[in-house]
């Protein structure tokens, strides 16, 4: 038995030319690279991750005591934080962090 399907290619056509245009409001993400040293204001961090962006930064000193400030901030919104040998990893909500081959 054969089923009709009332498909418009035209339309999906569109809609997949449209997506890789980046019509779909997205931006490009980036990974960017830091030091977590207490000389940049944790508010500029903090603004990467909420735009979307990874954040690797590289600690120099008392990882508690530099990211007090950005760690709730982050978690509010959703992030990440995971600390990966002398790095930390803070990510947007929207990117997940897996850990599971630790």
């Amino acid at each position: 038995m054969t089923r009709a399907f009332d498909l418009d290619l035209q339309t999906v056509e569109q809609e997949i030319e449209d997506s890789a245009d980046g019509d779909d409001g997205q931006t490009d993400r980036s990974i960017v690279l830091g030091t977590l040293d207490g000389t940049t204001d944790e508010r500029e961090w903090f603004e990467v991750v909420d735009r979307g962006d990874v954040l690797v930064l590289a600690v120099e000193g008392d990882l508690p005591e530099l990211a007090e400030d950005l760690v709730p901030r982050v978690k509010e919104r959703g992030g990440n934080l995971v600390h990966f040998r002398e790095f930390l990893l803070v990510t947007p909500a929207s990117v997940s962090v897996d850990s599971s081959r630790l």
